[in-house]
């Protein structure tokens, strides 16, 4: 059947060939299938647990059933999601189905009813009949603002079937390069579409590919950027755990394009359940002859192997990158030469991120001019977004380029939860930018959110809410860039410790003005931006160059917070601990000392039994006074 599907050009397929697609494609079934959310966020919510119940569900009331495990559709604030499809009928989604949940909604779906809970929505299929009051899934707010192109098949298909991949047309658009285009055409056709790198520089891909195939060389080599590392992004995960014979035809493609037949995926080694994903897909497509040597008696060979990366942020640079698999520290590298003319092993080398990578099957397969279409001038397709924070749903998403942050945040992922006021916006990962609510109306294209002085990244977005302090976001953000410097060169590793320190002075007291502590705090303020510009000037690497954009960014859209630490010494939001103010009130406090004998700075007076007071000047707002007050009789302001 594979090879029937993989090289059938013209015409229709022979109808046992049709029948067997239709089966893989779920068209048609002959018993109840139960498809679990079971990538990584479903596992965090508890769907082995749902897995296991359903499973003594079926047996004890002797069911046949086939229970799929699939990726994340991208609705992960609902996880543990399960859809249900029964002969007949549309295959139809219920989310937060934990293990006490299964009973209730296997026992209404299999008599034809719906659960009280009711269901999410449901997808459409054909000759099959609807539920009554379930919208479907194309019509629910955060599935029908996206455009959904690299995650078309995440969370809808076993990700372990290799079979099903190729009935939904999948490997057709390797087997079509390799037979009906050179190199050279492939690497224009991408030029073409516009796309460019979505790992975050946005450097165009055709072009990057053109370098490494015009350079010549004995061999060249294609790496996979899948050291996804940026705090609260998750879409490389997502992307393999759901689908991940796209990534790997989309790798072959482009070890074609080059003129590489040795190819590495990196993946770090925090994400063990995406590595035996993908393990099991690259296992597959080497039984089915599509990695290999000689793939389908057209000359081509491709390897593929992973490489494990042991986690750190600055392997995410591809020559720190390149250095860790040769087995060197990762550290980065003076550019140029790029890797695209010597990079692995001092070859041509090609490194692209994930979702760059995945694009390239579709493009090959419906032509640049449809993947042109979409998106602005500047920024073509789609651009994938792991959404976190304080926003309703959180979750991966998919939008055309040229959709604004507004409707990201207020239509496809429902606002701000618990009806709060939208602060800001946080996009680029760590060294990414916070923009406010009047920046809520950039679209998402690369020059764009350069010129609000952001970047795409490779997809973060945290949204926050008035509860937040953004001098605090700014240090968070400054203390894990600072952790994660390599420390090559002096302008990161010196330059981020500085700003992390001046960060630190002011959203704390003073302890000892005796030592000029408040005349060091306004030296190091006055400082900030000047300081952040030498690193940003002179550093070697991406990391050290945008690691002042939280802080830079912060103080344009939010001075007036920096200025009430500094001032005023008052943290709005109140998160900042260190500026808070502790008062006892004296009618509930018993005496009983306790906050007496934990003060670190014996700022608490008073008697046993008697009540107590905090001298303000000696009090460095810790808090531990208030965590060990049994009565509530400490307060803060």
């Amino acid at each position: 059947m594979v090879n029937s599907v993989l090289l059938h050009e013209v015409g229709e397929y022979p109808k046992a060939v049709q029948e067997t697609l239709r089966l893989l494609r779920r068209e048609k079934i002959e018993q109840p299938v139960i498809f679990v959310g079971a990538g990584t966020c479903g596992i965090a919510a508890g769907s082995n647990q749902t897995i296991s119940a359903i499973n003594e569900y079926l047996n004890e009331n002797n069911i046949h059933a086939a229970v799929i495990e699939v990726g994340c559709i991208g609705l992960c604030s609902a996880e543990p999601i399960v859809d249900v499809q029964i002969p007949g009928k549309n295959r139809i989604a219920f989310g937060n189905i934990t293990a006490g949940k299964v009973n209730n909604l296997l026992d209404a779906v299999f008599n034809n009813t719906l659960p009280d809970e009711g269901a999410l929505y449901q997808y459409p299929g054909p000759n099959l009949v609807l539920w009554e009051a379930v919208p479907l899934q194309s019509e629910v707010p955060f599935f029908k603002n996206q455009k959904r192109v690299v995650l078309e098949q995440c969370g809808i298909i076993d990700p372990d079937n290799i079979e099903e991949y190729i009935a939904r047309g999948g490997y057709r658009s390797f087997v079509k390069a390799i037979r009906n285009y050179t190199s050279l055409d492939i690497c224009n056709l991408i030029d073409e579409s516009g796309l460019k790198g979505r790992g975050g520089g946005g450097f165009p891909t055709g072009q990057k590919w053109k370098i490494t195939y015009n350079t010549p060389s004995d061999q060249k080599y294609l790496i996979c950027n899948a050291d996804e590392s940026d705090p609260g992004t998750f879409m490389d995960r997502a992307l393999i755990e759901g689908d991940p014979h796209r990534l790997i035809e989309g790798m072959g493609i482009a070890a074609y394009a080059v003129g590489a037949n040795q190819a590495y995926v990196y993946i770090r080694a925090e994400y063990p359940e995406t590595m035996s994903t993908l393990e099991k897909a690259i296992s597959q497509a080497r039984d089915y002859g599509l990695i290999g040597a000689n793939i389908l008696d057209s000359g081509f060979s491709f390897y593929l192997n992973i490489r494990i990366g042991a986690g750190a942020f600055v392997c995410g640079e591809e020559t720190a990158l390149i250095n860790s698999i040769e087995g060197k520290r990762g550290t980065p590298q003076p550019k140029p030469p790029h890797p695209a003319v010597k990079g692995l092993f001092g070859k041509p080398t090609v490194v692209n991120n994930v979702e760059t990578l995945a694009n390239v099957p579709a493009i090959v397969c419906n032509g640049p001019a449809w993947f042109n279409a979409m998106g602005t001038e500047n920024s073509k397709g789609t651009k994938v977004f792991a959404v976190t924070g304080k926003a309703r749903y959180t979750g991966l998403i998919e939008v055309a380029m040229g959709t604004t942050l507004k409707t990201i945040v207020y239509d496809i992922v429902g606002g701000i939860k618990d009806y709060k006021r939208f602060k800001a916006i946080q996009i680029g990962g760590p060294s990414g930018a916070c923009l406010d609510e009047s920046c809520l109306s950039i679209c998402v294209d690369y020059e764009a959110l350069r010129n609000e002085g952001a970047m795409m990244g490779s997809g973060g977005l945290v949204v926050m809410d008035e509860t937040t302090c953004m001098v605090d976001v700014a240090k968070f953000f400054m203390n894990f860039l600072q952790n994660e410097s390599c420390g090559k060169c002096i302008p990161c590793r010196e330059g981020t410790r500085r700003m992390l320190e001046i960060l630190e002075s002011i959203t704390r007291k003073p302890v000892d003005d005796a030592k000029h502590e408040t005349l060091e705090r306004f030296k190091g303020v006055m400082m900030l931006e000047e300081l952040a510009e030498v690193i940003r000037d002179t550093s070697l690497c991406g990391l050290g160059q945008t690691a002042p954009n939280p802080v830079l960014s912060t103080l344009k859209y939010f001075r007036e917070e920096y200025e009430e630490h500094i001032f005023d010494r008052k943290c709005r939001a109140g998160v900042c601990k260190g500026l808070r103010t502790y008062v006892i009130d004296t009618d509930r406090c018993t005496g009983c000392t306790i906050c007496f004998r934990k003060c670190p700075v014996n700022a608490i007076i008073g008697t046993q039994r008697n009540p107590h007071f905090i001298v303000q000047d000696k009090c460095i707002g810790c808090g531990i006074c208030y965590d060990f007050c049994k009565f509530n009789a400490i307060n803060s302001k």
